[in-house]
């Protein structure tokens, strides 16, 4: 089986050209769609609805840049949430803790000022954060750096959908 790259026929890189990604989609979800195979026996439609499952998963994974960096991790044979390896920078550990309390503290207060501040703080955290990666993958390709700092985007994204729960659920009425 091609790898995700490969199916769109892009260098296997973490800073990809989102244009040529979301054309190379364009073009394999026609050439693949179920209506073409309408006509076609079983064995075509069921080929036809499993490639697009895997084109549909594909470009998922590399319009992200967190499942990209951790797919590209994963061809390298690193697993970045392997549950044995628990090891973390402790300031960032901490600056977990701090972040969870702050969100904690706007939830309780209800205040939509500070909601709207944190939200900007994380999304710039999540920006550096895919700068850093990008740069790492560039210049060192240090995998363990690239792995610490995938961790670390991962926190930052479920922290991001946190907030949005909070504000769909809450702050809308408050």
């Amino acid at each position: 089986m091609q790898n995700y790259f490969e199916l769109f026929s892009l260098t296997p890189n973490f800073d990809i050209d989102t244009n040529q990604l979301e054309s190379a989609y364009q073009h394999q979800v026609a050439r693949f769609h179920p209506d073409n195979f309408a006509t076609g026996s079983d064995k075509e439609k069921n080929h036809a609805l499993q490639n697009t499952a895997l084109i549909n998963s594909a470009y998922d994974t590399l319009k992200s840049a967190l499942l990209r960096a951790t797919y590209l991790l994963e061809l390298d044979g690193i697993n970045a949430f392997d549950e044995k390896d628990t090891q973390m920078d402790v300031d960032f550990l901490m600056s977990q803790i701090e972040l969870r309390e702050a969100l904690e503290g706007i939830e309780l207060s209800k205040d939509e000022l500070d909601l709207d501040d944190f939200i900007e703080q994380i999304s710039e955290k999540i920006k550096n954060n895919i700068k850093r990666i990008s740069n790492i993958f560039e210049s060192t390709k240090d995998k363990e750096q690239i792995k610490n700092s995938v961790r670390e985007l991962k926190f930052y994204e479920q922290l991001i959908f946190t907030q949005n729960s909070l504000w769909t659920s809450g702050c809308k009425t408050w």
